[in-house]
């Protein structure tokens, strides 16, 4: 299977193809993960250093448990338990790393492009896994895995990505995901919570009424509000908020039949998605989305490390 990558850490550096190839290989991934026994040896052998700078649990514990699935070593390491505490620099930090002869870097960090300057100075494989508000290319994998597969295709589906799109790096990658396999995006946020220039984002369409375009949409992307990320007040109150942007019962009929709906977790119940309508049995894929964390994650490591054929049918 070619795959000629040796980091993720800018989505918009893999073609289509390559996205098919992540999620077709998530998709071999799910028999492996529906058995008793839930492993294979497939990189049995290789040293994953998990270095979390900045609190995470699904993204951190959906790596840890696609780590141990697929038989590989793994160092947990980041925040107050590394040396950068002491005054090191990033730099030297990963050097001592990598000499341990470690084969990949999974990275998460409050700075934006620090995956890139680790990619740089490592030599290991790199996943980037959130920087600051630039990107999350792992979570718009996992997003397309989840439509795509109850949609079946992506090319032509119009999606609305609604909420705090200036503070949010699941954006960064989302959007340039969805344009790059064919979808049709509409950003939706009040004004300020858009970016200053929301067109570098890539979207098709943007827009402050969210009424005015849910008819139209095939999937409801609905992103948190990152309260710790904002600067200052942005809106009245979290009840305006929710009045004007929020996704509710009531604004259900307005919703296409197999509309659905997504959201990156975790959820802020009454802000962004009323209950009803984030645990609702036909529409909502957000647990599906968890559960893609780890299928695509293996898919990920698997094709980057060049895992065995002989691993992935064991």
């Amino acid at each position: 299977m070619a795959f000629n990558h040796k980091h993720l850490i800018d989505i918009t550096e893999y073609s289509a193809e390559d996205i098919m190839t992540v999620l077709e290989t998530a998709t071999r991934f799910k028999e492996v993960n529906e058995r008793r026994i839930k492993q294979v040896p497939t990189l049995k052998g290789v040293m994953v250093v998990n270095m979390f700078n900045e609190p995470s649990t699904r993204t951190r514990s959906s790596f840890e448990i696609a780590e141990k699935r697929l038989s590989a070593n793994s160092l947990n390491f980041g925040g107050s338990s590394t040396s950068t505490v002491k005054g090191e620099s990033l730099v030297d930090t990963v050097e001592t790393l990598c000499a341990y002869k470690i084969d990949m870097i999974i990275v998460r960090d409050k700075h934006a492009g620090v995956p890139r300057k680790i990619a740089d100075v490592s030599g290991a494989h790199v996943i980037d896994a959130g920087d600051g508000k630039h990107q999350h290319p792992t979570q718009a994998l996992l997003d397309l895995y989840s439509i795509w597969e109850v949609k079946g295709d992506l090319a032509g589906l119009k999606v609305g990505v609604v909420g705090d799109i200036g503070h949010s790096r699941v954006c960064g990658s989302l959007i340039p995901a969805l344009k790059i396999m064919g979808c049709e995006v509409t950003v939706v946020a009040p004004p300020t919570l858009l970016p200053a220039r929301p067109d570098i984002l890539g979207a098709d369409h943007v827009t402050t009424k969210l009424d005015e375009v849910l008819p139209d949409l095939d999937v409801v992307y609905m992103l948190r509000i990152q309260r710790e990320r904002l600067e200052g007040a942005p809106y009245p109150s979290l009840r305006e908020y929710n009045m004007l942007y929020g996704l509710t019962k009531e604004r259900e009929p307005l919703m296409k039949p197999d509309a659905l709906i997504c959201h990156p977790g975790p959820i802020n119940r009454g802000v962004e998605l009323d209950s009803y309508m984030a645990d609702h049995p036909k529409r909502s894929v957000i647990l599906d989305q968890v559960y893609a964390g780890i299928l695509t994650r293996m898919a990920e490591m698997y094709l980057l490390l060049g895992g065995s054929e002989d691993g992935l049918t064991a």
